[in-house]
């Protein structure tokens, strides 16, 4: 059981590393830091994206619509830290 526990552990600290590769990416493009027409970060940032689109949209259909900003990814960030407290106190 206690393998269990930390193997999910381990899945669910790579989904908010890549969380956060996501949200760097993305303002780098924002503000003309990287150009989005380099092919590799764009490649990386949509496979990102790809992977992240299935938990991220139950939870922005939830989310009141905040114009600009995204809160989606706080929120998926903030419920896998609970599951990850959640897991290591039942194990």
């Amino acid at each position: 059981m206690f393998a269990l526990v930390q193997i999910l552990s381990m899945i669910a600290q790579v989904i908010v590393f890549l969380v956060i590769i996501q949200f760097i990416i993305g303002l780098l493009f924002s503000f003309n830091v990287v150009s989005p027409r380099n092919e590799f970060l764009m490649q990386v940032y949509n496979s990102i994206n790809a992977l992240l689109e299935p938990l991220l949209r139950p939870i922005r259909k939830i989310l009141p619509s905040t114009g600009a900003i995204d809160f989606s990814p706080l929120v998926l960030i903030l419920a896998i830290n609970a599951l990850i407290i959640v897991l290591n106190s039942a194990a």
